[in-house]
């Protein structure tokens, strides 16, 4: 397997959609992809639900269990770390969000795309005539507001930082994840900050890739809700205090 897939889990037992992870895992007859679930100190059934996959697909399920809530930026961490330290042959790490809002057959797509010398490639929910995005309207205008801002604080024309489909090269990997992350809320932000500390923005423009998804949906039960827009902006806050030094 050249393909790590981590998915971080938090109390994700009423809406795991369990039949589309084993339809996925059935039809990857070459193995193209191992899946590293890390369950970030869930109190509900997730963590059994996970290891029932798992004794299912021994060989492409691994479980990594956080005993206490580490944040979903240090939970992927955690995933990726894991790779790194015991899986020499792969040359690839994405994550993924669990509830499948972005497909684990998309992500695989988009880990074809990182080759040569792309450090990242990642999906972007951008609506066009030929993709399907079904997203809330109060999320799309609440995103686009704050995904303006990071823009704006990144000084990279980014469309969607936040998208929870992210593919890296090992090398890469193992530069953005060599650090714990301290935002809990903008994660995905704190990647292109360490990306802007190591590498110029030509060569970033040049090597890293925003790619629109063909399908992304928002799942029922998402934890996302109109108070994340309150604590965005102290973590973007944070951030740019701590990136700036």
């Amino acid at each position: 397997m050249h393909l790590a897939i981590v998915i971080p889990c938090y109390n994700e037992a009423d809406r795991f959609p369990f039949s589309l992870y084993k339809d996925f895992l059935i039809k990857d007859a070459l193995k193209e992809a191992l899946l590293v679930f890390v369950n970030d100190g869930s109190k509900d059934r997730t963590f059994k639900i996970l290891k029932n996959l798992q004794s299912q697909f021994a060989k492409q399920v691994e479980l990594i269990n956080l005993p206490t809530n580490q944040g979903k930026g240090n939970a992927v961490r955690a995933g990726v770390l894991h790779v790194l330290h015991t899986k020499d042959k792969v040359n690839k790490i994405a994550f993924l969000d669990a509830d499948l809002a972005t497909s684990l057959d998309e992500c695989l797509e988009l880990s074809k795309k990182v080759k040569n010398d792309i450090l990242l490639v990642f999906g972007s929910r951008i609506k066009k005539l030929d993709n399907e995005i079904n997203r809330k309207l109060y999320r799309h205008l609440l995103g686009r507001v704050i995904a303006t801002a990071i823009s704006h604080s990144l000084e990279l024309s980014v469309y969607d930082t936040q998208c929870g489909c992210k593919v890296f090269s090992k090398a890469t990997a193992q530069i953005v994840f060599k650090d714990t992350f301290i935002s809990k809320w903008l994660f995905d932000v704190e990647i292109f900050f360490k990306l802007k500390e190591k590498y110029s923005i030509a060569l970033i423009k040049k090597n890293i890739k925003e790619i629109p998804l063909k399908r992304w949906a928002d799942c029922s039960g998402s934890k996302i809700s109109i108070t994340y827009s309150l604590k965005v902006w102290y973590d973007l806050h944070k951030i740019k205090k701590q990136y700036a030094k």
